[in-house]
């Protein structure tokens, strides 16, 4: 199974912001980990970031047709592009959001999602161990 990570806004500068809020990993760290552990679940992850709302949106219909699931991180995006709403409606494959903060308990504006309604799953809240937790989720739906 071919999993697509869309890591976005400010996601490049992890373990430059709130170690606790974000943990401390850095991007880097975070996409070696995600490997290692596709690995074990023999999936194999291509990771993608980026700060262009564009490029973003670029990557998600790549992905059509290329990938067979799909784990978004949009960051701050998640609370207002549609755009990107738009761009995930069209793949046919299981798309799960991962935030590392729980955005359910920060500011209001952060606690709603114009994505959700299009994810298989969320995962909130669970640092580094939520992107973890979304190539579980896969791997048991395609086994």
């Amino acid at each position: 199974m071919q999993v697509l990570v869309l890591n976005g806004v400010n996601l490049d500068v992890l373990g430059r912001r709130d170690r606790q809020m974000y943990g401390g990993l850095s991007l880097n760290e975070l996409e070696t980990r995600l490997r290692e552990r596709a690995e074990e679940l023999t999936l194999t992850v291509r990771c993608r970031q980026t700060n262009s709302e564009g490029e973003y949106i670029g990557w998600i219909h790549d992905a059509y047709g290329d990938a067979d699931a799909v784990i978004v991180n949009p960051g701050a995006w998640s609370h207002y592009s549609y755009a990107i709403h738009d761009a995930l409606e069209i793949l046919d494959v299981p798309i799960v959001e991962v935030h590392l903060s729980n955005v359910e308990e920060r500011e209001e504006w952060r606690r709603h999602s114009v994505v959700a309604d299009l994810m298989a799953k969320r995962v909130i809240g669970k640092g580094p161990e939520g992107y973890r937790e979304a190539l579980a989720y896969l791997a048991g739906r395609a086994g």
